[in-house]
């Protein structure tokens, strides 16, 4: 054994044998020959042998690292810089023998299977500030058309328009209204010429029915007392003004007719109210209804002023007094018949009447067009 200059070991087999000179002369440059490539194979890497049975030759080259992130395979395809520097390890790796890198491009060429362009086409695109805007204005035009084609928008705002404008001008000019309005299917005779008693039925019967046609006419009633007393003798005197209405040529005599009458109520003992009766007739439909109107206290000084200006004579006696309590108390309190209403109650009698009226056309309305 000998020590080189590297500080490596090598071994030397010698043998020498008792034969003649040249023998053992060849024998001496063999046996230094073979100890020199004995040496000489221990000093070379076994990487970088060449002979047929290295032990390299039998291992399987690596296979590739699975990849769990599709993006960086796509980041490394589509980075050439990483390409480079990856085929330059792979050249690395596989440059010490040929044989070695056939076999690497033979066995060990797995493709690495990725789906980028899958994946760049799955992924959702964003949408444009202005398709958004697009999008949104043509949901909201369908939604309009729907809602007008479905609810008849359109008519209901040209409906309200249309009653706002009337509105106006029947408060600028309350005789309008009978022109506004009149027309339609329904048509109202009033059995008074009076125009607080005519002009609430009108207004009550269009605001339930849009449109409809009223008019008052001059009546009589001889067998009622001027002023009524009790609720038998309002029906009583109402219907009498009925009776008298139809007995007027120009009027039909299947026409509806309504009578307005006012009476006096005592409620206790020298407790009195005065109130009316709103009655509706229609032979047509045989079809009577009424309703009353709410109650305004009347002073009992007043009643009794009545009371000692009736005769004992009076025929309709049995009805009630001679003369009305409307006289009486606009004498006294200096102001119209139609309006001492509002000065006892603040509310004036149009408006008493209006309200029983208003109840008395949504009954008929009810009974004729039930819901």
């Amino acid at each position: 054994m000998t020590d080189d200059s590297n500080g490596e070991s090598t071994f030397e087999f010698v043998e020498r044998k008792t034969d003649d000179s040249s023998t053992s002369g060849e024998t001496v440059k063999t046996d230094s020959f073979s100890s020199l490539s004995s040496s000489t194979s221990l000093l070379m890497p076994i990487s970088l042998s060449t002979s047929a049975g290295n032990l390299l030759s039998t291992v399987p080259p690596p296979s590739a690292l699975p990849s769990f992130v599709s993006n960086s395979a796509t980041a490394l395809s589509e980075n050439p810089l990483a390409q480079n520097k990856q085929e330059s390890s792979k050249s690395i790796l596989n440059a010490p023998t040929k044989t070695l890198q056939q076999e690497t491009q033979q066995v060990t060429t797995i493709p690495i299977v990725t789906q980028p362009q899958q994946n760049v086409q799955n992924a959702p695109q964003a949408e444009s500030p202005i398709q958004d805007l697009g999008m949104i204005g043509g949901g909201l035009f369908s939604w309009v058309k729907e809602t007008v084609v479905n609810s008849n928008v359109l008519s209901k705002v040209a409906e309200k328009a249309k009653n706002s404008v009337n509105t106006m001008i029947t408060t600028l000019d309350p005789q309008m209204r009978e022109f506004i309005y009149s027309g339609g299917d329904v048509e109202i005779i009033v059995a008074s010429e009076k125009d607080v008693k005519i002009s609430p039925v009108r207004q009550a019967f269009q605001t339930v029915f849009g449109k409809a046609t009223v008019t008052g006419v001059a009546v009589e009633s001889s067998n009622i007392a001027a002023q009524p007393v009790g609720f038998v003798a309002g029906v009583k005197g109402a219907e009498t003004k009925i009776n008298s209405a139809r007995n007027i040529p120009s009027i039909p005599n299947d026409i509806p007719i309504v009578a307005v009458e006012n009476f006096l109520l005592e409620v206790g003992e020298d407790k009195w109210f005065d109130l009316g009766v709103v009655l509706l007739d229609d032979p047509k439909r045989k079809l009577k209804f009424h309703t009353f109107t709410q109650m305004t206290p009347v002073p009992t000084e007043m009643v009794t002023m009545a009371q000692e200006a009736t005769p004992a004579d009076y025929p309709p006696e049995w009805s009630g007094l001679a003369v009305t309590i409307d006289s009486l108390i606009a004498n006294d309190l200096q102001v119209s018949q139609n309006e001492w209403h509002h000065v006892i109650s603040g509310v004036a009698k149009r408006d008493i009447i209006l309200l029983a009226a208003q109840s008395l056309a949504g009954i008929y309305k009810n009974a004729i067009d039930p819901v």
